[in-house]
């Protein structure tokens, strides 16, 4: 193969406001906590089955960390595409520890809010005050959401 990819996409809803902090060098950096959620029928019971899983987001893009800080709250529904990065440190005993996480670079990455114009507010207005807080930072986007969603499936087709 002659190259590889490294790109996640996700859409789920964040479990708890967006967490703000400011590195060394005084850069913005947010964190976020989004569930997506599988749901299927079970065959021998009949009943509905959901699965939960927890993804780290962590925001380096200015632009996008001024957004997801100002417009995003727990329960948000978001789209977001990033690069999954682990890195490695020592807690207080001197034990290696990991952690994985999405991560939107400072150049790349891509942050959709999700939901109805009474959930966020306008794209005229994420962008209005994108541009006033970083001309060169990528802007957010307002999806409207399908008419049909996975609930409208008929559970009896076979794939």
């Amino acid at each position: 193969m002659a190259g590889s990819v490294n790109k996640v996409i996700l859409l789920g809803n964040l479990g708890q406001d967006p967490v703000v902090r400011t590195s060394q060098d005084g850069n913005k950096i947010v964190q976020l906590s989004i569930a997506t959620s599988e749901r299927w029928k079970d065959r021998m019971s009949g009943e509905q089955r959901e699965r939960t899983e927890w993804h780290r987001v962590v925001i380096f893009n200015e632009g996008l960390s001024n957004i997801a800080e100002q417009y995003l709250k727990k329960g948000s529904t978001v789209y977001i595409e990033g690069q999954l990065q682990t890195r490695k440190w020592q807690d207080q005993n001197g034990v290696d520890k990991y952690t994985t996480e999405i991560v939107l670079g400072r150049f790349r990455g891509e942050l959709a809010m999700i939901g109805s114009r009474n959930d966020n507010l306008s794209t005229n207005n994420v962008s209005e005050n994108l541009d006033q807080n970083n001309q060169n930072s990528l802007p957010a986007k307002e999806i409207e959401p399908p008419m049909g969603g996975a609930g409208d499936l008929d559970d009896e087709i076979p794939f």
